[in-house]
């Protein structure tokens, strides 16, 4: 029993602990997903909470897989994990069915998995935390006299590592758009890749009744039977090159983003996902480096998904570009936020927090 409660620790604890760190380097992602399945179910009403639930969950994941692997207070983080797997257990076998959103999100962008991989691995995880669950009052906690100052210590630093990304950009960048990425590159479907996979049905009617037909058996040549649809479902995914979703589209509808990547030079985008969403200080910020750039030989661009009713002061001075709002979030955690590329390869991102003076940007 000894070994199975140590493999048991070792395994909860390791667990939660990764989900909570990968989670706190990127919690607007994590917000974004909570955004995500709020939209699913119809609870838009609670979109507004989704980042202090996003710092909440992995900031409570964390400090339970610490204080599991760690033996500090090790009762009281055992029945944390447990009630954790309680809810997200059915939680996740009802999103496995469902599928409202493709990737649970439980790991953060580091690791994808479907909700049916998240299930099963709820299933394998809640079987250790059931071990120490039931076997609780046997283990022997550590640290006893010191363990709620230590306990509060790695919270406040958990939270301060959460907030630094938050405001200055994760510290690691587990998204498409990284640093040394050539973006063209990351849009290409290589040859031979496996195509997504459809099932066509086809709806003809005879004798005022409809009925439903396969491709291989659907009356082509039968003229007793009036053709009525078609509707065709995805059954299989094909490959999905890492970055699909980057169209640059200009005012007038024109797809620009060819040549934009093709521009031999230093192109900088401001990337503001909603107008009336970004602090206008900020904004006026990034303009002053937009004109900045412009007077000194750097293409300055604006990325946005406002409509025109938004931009309409903008686009005398700047040129805009209207982009898919889901890419404009995954290019940059911040609104506005900036990304520098120079020949089509990914120079840096920042926040505003931390984009650095105007003139580093002449000397790149």
């Amino acid at each position: 029993m000894k070994i199975l409660l140590t493999i048991s620790r070792i395994i909860v604890g390791a667990v939660f602990i990764f989900s909570g760190i990968v989670k706190a380097i990127d919690p607007m992602g994590s917000a974004y997903k909570f955004q995500d399945y709020f939209t699913a179910f119809n609870l838009d009403f609670l979109k507004g909470a989704g980042l202090i639930l996003a710092i909440l969950l992995c900031t409570v994941e964390f400090i339970a897989g610490f204080s599991v692997l760690t033996g500090i207070k090790q009762r009281t983080g055992i029945v944390l994990v447990n009630l954790l797997m309680l809810v997200f257990t059915p939680l996740t076998l009802v999103l496995a069915i469902t599928n409202p959103v493709t990737d649970c999100g439980c790991f953060g962008d580091a690791i994808h998995l479907t909700n049916w991989q998240t299930f099963g691995k709820n299933v394998v995880l809640i079987s250790f935390t059931s071990v120490l669950f039931f076997n609780r009052k046997i283990i022997k906690p550590d640290f006893s006299g010191k363990g709620l100052a230590i306990i509060s210590a790695a919270t406040l630093a958990f939270l301060i590592f959460a907030f630094y990304n938050l405001r200055f950009l994760p510290v690691i960048d587990f998204l498409p758009y990284k640093k040394g990425v050539r973006i063209k590159d990351e849009m290409v479907i290589p040859e031979g890749a496996k195509p997504d996979r459809y099932e066509t049905t086809f709806i003809y009617e005879k004798n005022g009744v409809a009925q439903e037909f396969s491709l291989t058996d659907y009356p082509a040549d039968d003229t007793t039977w009036k053709f009525i649809d078609q509707k065709s479902v995805l059954v299989e995914k094909g490959y999905e090159p890492p970055i699909h979703d980057f169209t640059l589209t200009s005012e007038l509808g024109e797809d620009m983003t060819d040549n934009i990547l093709s521009y031999n030079g230093n192109t900088l985008f401001m990337i503001v996902k909603k107008f009336d969403e970004a602090d206008p200080l900020r904004l006026s910020e990034g303009f002053d480096y937009g004109r900045y750039c412009l007077d000194n030989g750097i293409a300055f661009y604006v990325l946005t998904a406002s409509g025109s009713d938004e931009t309409s002061g903008y686009q005398d001075e700047f040129e805009l570009f209207s982009v898919d709002e889901t890419t404009l979030k995954t290019i940059v955690r911040s609104n506005p936020g900036y990304m520098l590329i120079s020949n089509g390869v990914i120079q840096g991102k920042w926040s505003p927090a931390n984009l650095p003076d105007k003139e580093w940007f002449i000397k790149k």
